[in-house]
């Protein structure tokens, strides 16, 4: 059975078995912690899915073992994929009344096993969460700054959403800070936002490597000047750039044989999730095998360089990324 997001006030909490699926992390956070996490406060399980598919027999003798002090029991499985639609069906054929499972999934495709079984389900919940639209976040910043009862400016409200990139799990980030700047104040200065919503959270490695090897140099620049990185930022973004630098390589070599982009990336080990795959298709596109062999070297020497050179480091790895960003596509 779906039921849209707007609609979640509807959600009956006597049904047992739901589906979040989405990239609005945000949204399935304060559902689950609104509605489910305080009916059950004391007896809350948190799993990712494969710690339950790598010991099925443990996970059944959690969820089925009794307790004194649990007369109901809330299990969250994360990261949940088609893989576990058998267990889950298993579980739901058991009927066991005293227990309530939430699978926390990202975005799952239409053709999802477990999307389709929950979807047409009468007794179980399906719950897509897509991302907030500005409208949606304006509200939110409003809101809290009227509860507050302190003036703002369309422009703040502007800066503030944008910093969320339509993820209320961000935003409230980003009010959590502004709260706690706040507190016995009765007026903010565009200053104090700006200078208290730094993107440093928002904008994750990943997307930083992942504009870099795309030749997106506006983006790559843009996320380098809005972050304030520190040596041991540095260092995590080298090493992951390193890995993924690894990643391409084996695209590239694989594609001096089989030629066929499509089909490299849908056969690659560990699979490219659905959503990534334009990004990296793209990266293969920007970089040849020998260059990318190139550059595995070269940032093994830039890693040395921020080592070396820890008061420079920023410098050194901004120039590094930046050049990386610039070179012209193969």
């Amino acid at each position: 059975m779906i039921i849209k997001s707007f609609e979640l006030n509807k959600i009956n909490l006597n049904y047992k078995f739901f589906l979040f699926y989405g990239e609005n992390q945000g949204f399935k956070n304060q559902i689950i912690k609104e509605k489910f996490k305080t009916k059950y406060s004391n007896s809350c399980h948190l799993y990712d899915e494969s710690e339950v598919l790598g010991d099925k027999d443990n996970f059944f003798n959690n969820i089925l073992s009794k307790s004194f002090f649990e007369k109901e029991k809330l299990i969250i499985i994360n990261r949940a994929t088609d893989k576990i639609k058998d267990l889950i069906e298993e579980i739901i054929d058991k009927k066991i009344t005293d227990l309530t499972i939430i699978l926390n999934s990202n975005s799952l495709e239409k053709k999802s096993k477990i999307r389709n079984l929950f979807e047409k389900g009468k007794e179980i919940i399906c719950v897509p969460f897509y991302e907030d639209n500005n409208q949606t976040l304006s509200t939110m910043v409003n809101a809290f700054f009227k509860e507050k009862k302190i003036p703002i400016s369309r422009e703040l409200i502007n800066l503030i959403t944008n910093r969320s990139r339509g993820d209320r799990q961000n935003l409230n980030n980003e009010l959590n800070k502004i709260e706690s700047y706040i507190e016995g104040k009765s007026n903010v200065s565009s200053r104090d936002i700006m200078r208290l919503t730094n993107l440093a959270e928002n904008y994750d490695v990943s997307e930083l490597i992942d504009s870099c090897l795309s030749k997106n140099k506006n983006k790559t620049i843009r996320i380098l000047n809005e972050n304030n990185y520190s040596l041991e930022d540095c260092i995590i973004i080298i090493r992951n750039f390193l890995i993924k630098s690894k990643r391409l390589f084996r695209l590239c070599k694989e594609m001096k044989d089989k030629r066929n982009i499509d089909l490299v990336i849908s056969n690659f080990k560990p699979p490219i999730f659905w959503k990534d795959k334009e990004v990296v298709k793209q990266q293969v596109q920007n970089w040849s095998y020998e260059n990318v062999e190139k550059l595995i070297y070269e940032i093994n020497e830039i890693e040395l360089l921020i080592k070396k050179y820890s008061n420079n480091s920023i410098n050194i790895l901004s120039n590094f990324i930046i050049d990386q960003s610039n070179k012209i596509s193969n």
